[in-house]
């Protein structure tokens, strides 16, 4: 079977992978994958399934299986998998690093020592430590997040309508009753019809004043306009993000041009311990897959 790596894996993936057939990242190739591989960048639409006869099975390397039409797949016999048991731990950190990043001031004040600047009194740093953190979504890595929340001495509280309890986190049966009581709000959702947009600009008003805002779930959870506006008001004290309506931006996104803002370029699950934990999943997904042929 011809095996197509559409996206950035680990350099050894192919090499392990090679066991089971052909191995290319030629995308033109597509016609004739039975495995394709996939992150982010790669949109396995009905168009892409079409034009794809010989595809039975599609493996996302990540989370989020929004980039998939998992139904128009279904109707074709075509498998579709997550590797949402390997991110855990990169993007939970990631999202902490942005929350500790934004709160000091760390990008700010990398950029202005390097133009000669001495921002000392401009500048002015708030501590973790005795603030509530309201996690949205309570799935593996917001959890994780709130686990790490709790040892920086963190109030923890949750909202997720799947989730009735957690053992890191208090849990809120309505999402303005979180937004209300959070110091910092992480995101952690999927992209659904349900959360697009999610955080706008009547969601924004439930915040407290002076909140701060993290996203390591899905960029079109917010409304990019509405988070703008806020943090030009004050409303919000900071955005943080390494999520995006597209990877990358558009040039005219308005989130480039706020300085209120610590952004990334998408690199939550892309430590090197993590793409070999995604490839050791797609080694083992792709070897049952290849046995029940």
């Amino acid at each position: 079977m011809l095996i197509l790596i559409s996206d950035a894996f680990g350099a050894t993936l192919p090499e392990k992978l090679a066991r089971f057939g052909e191995v290319t990242d030629d995308k033109n190739r597509v016609a004739d994958a039975e495995v394709v591989l996939i992150r982010s960048k790669t949109k396995v639409t009905k168009e892409y399934i079409d034009g794809a006869p010989n595809l039975k099975l599609v493996i996302r390397g990540g989370v989020g299986l929004d980039n998939v039409d998992r139904e128009y797949a279904k109707t074709k016999g075509i498998q579709v998998f997550n590797t949402a048991d390997a991110s855990t731990v990169a993007v939970a950190e990631v999202a902490f690093a942005l929350m500790i990043g934004i709160t000091n001031h760390v990008g700010r004040a990398d950029a202005s020592m390097r133009e000669g600047k001495w921002l000392k009194k401009e500048l002015g740093r708030t501590e973790l430590m005795g603030k509530t953190i309201a996690v949205l979504g309570m799935g593996r890595i917001g959890s994780a997040l709130g686990e790490r929340a709790k040892a920086f001495g963190m109030k923890v509280i949750g909202y997720d309508p799947f989730v009735k309890s957690s053992p890191v986190a208090e849990m809120k049966t309505d999402l303005d009753t979180a937004l209300g009581e959070a110091d910092y709000v992480s995101m952690h959702m999927p992209l659904t019809d349900e959360t697009k947009g999610l955080i706008n600009k009547e969601q924004i008003s439930k915040f407290k004043d002076g909140a701060w805002l993290i996203n390591t779930g899905r960029g079109k959870c917010i409304v990019e306009e509405d988070i703008v506006a806020a943090l030009e008001s004050g409303k919000l004290s900071g955005y943080a993000t390494d999520v995006w309506y597209s990877d990358p931006p558009d040039a005219d996104c308005p989130l480039l041009k706020c300085e209120k803002t610590l952004l990334m370029p998408h690199l939550g699950a892309s430590s090197k311990e993590n793409m070999i934990r995604i490839g050791e999943i797609c080694e083992k997904l792709i070897e049952e897959y290849s046995a029940s042929r």
